[in-house]
């Protein structure tokens, strides 16, 4: 039943999905009203909206156009049931730009399997990966990724090792400036930035500590299935789908060594996870074992959403 009404990509499917994101949204955010006396603050929510809403789309844009999902509309529906498990990251603007630009980034290197335009791809990932970066430090980590795909496709002209460098430079400029305008000490920014924190101490209360067992369940599941799987897929797809493992790997990655550790910093892993998701629940198998699944994680979702109000 619920499958079904996901399987096509519809305006519809499309449409539910935006009213269930912005649903969700006001329900964390009427906790506390005070942001409705401030325009500037009004501006502030409608602006996180609308990146979240743009991270979904490009998500299922990166799996629609490069042939890992079907013309479905899963990857949305996954993704925003993913969100549910870390409510606080709704109001985290620094996490969501960074978040924004990675995906931006995944983008283009997802779409390099193609091997046209590939030098402007590489530059403009890497850009977005160093721009991400100035809104959160540890995702710079993501430039591996880059790396990655240039072994995969292009690793013969030296040329492609050097645009990432290049990029990086005019990011610092970009910075640079920034700094000047605004009167940002660099030294004491790139300091706290850099510091790292291994422990997973963090929780406020018990809910958050379960939505994070839970969430680790989940994707654990979706991963091995990814693995379990990945041998029977088009050859074509495979490079693809190792960036999207490598992708969530590094969120995960970011998530254990970032010092101001919280949930919210599984943000980075939400969109890969929702690909794998959306692979795992289109292979051919019985359509009870596809319901339960997905009747499974909305229920997951919805208990460490309401729980974390």
């Amino acid at each position: 039943m619920i499958t079904s009404v996901f399987r096509k990509s519809t305006p519809l499917n499309f449409s539910l999905v935006v009213i269930l994101m912005l649903i969700f949204f006001l329900l964390f955010q009427i906790q506390d009203l005070s942001w409705t006396n401030s325009f500037l603050l009004l501006l502030k929510k409608g602006g996180l909206l609308c990146l979240l809403l743009a991270s979904i789309f490009i998500t299922d844009f990166v799996a629609k156009k490069n042939g890992l999902s079907k013309d479905s509309t899963y990857t949305i529906f996954f993704y925003f049931l993913l969100l549910l498990f870390f409510p606080s990251v709704l109001d985290n603007l620094s996490l969501i730009l960074s978040n924004f630009f990675i995906l931006l980034a995944l983008r283009r290197l997802i779409s390099l399997q193609s091997l046209k335009a590939s030098k402007e791809k590489i530059f403009d990932a890497s850009l977005w990966i160093f721009l991400a970066t100035l809104f959160h430090f540890w995702s710079i980590i993501f430039i591996v990724l880059v790396f990655i795909s240039i072994i995969f496709h292009v690793s013969r002209d030296y040329r492609n090792w050097i645009l990432p460098f290049i990029a990086f430079f005019i990011t610092s400029i970009i910075f640079l400036v920034y700094s000047t305008v605004f009167n940002v000490n660099v030294v004491e920014y790139i300091s706290k930035s850099v510091t790292t924190n291994f422990s997973i101490d963090y929780f406020t209360s018990n809910y958050q500590n379960a939505a994070l067992s839970i969430y680790a369940t989940i994707a654990l599941f979706f991963l091995v299935s990814m693995f379990a799987t990945l041998s029977g897929r088009p050859q074509l797809l495979h490079t693809s789908f190792k960036k999207i493992i490598a992708s969530f790997f590094i969120g995960v990655l970011i998530f254990l060594i970032s010092s101001n550790k919280s949930n919210d910093l599984l943000i980075f892993t939400v969109a890969p996870l929702a690909i794998m998701a959306t692979s795992y629940i289109e292979i051919p198998q019985l359509k009870l074992k596809q319901e339960m699944v997905l009747s499974v994680l909305i229920i997951c979702s919805l208990f460490t959403f309401f729980s974390q109000l």
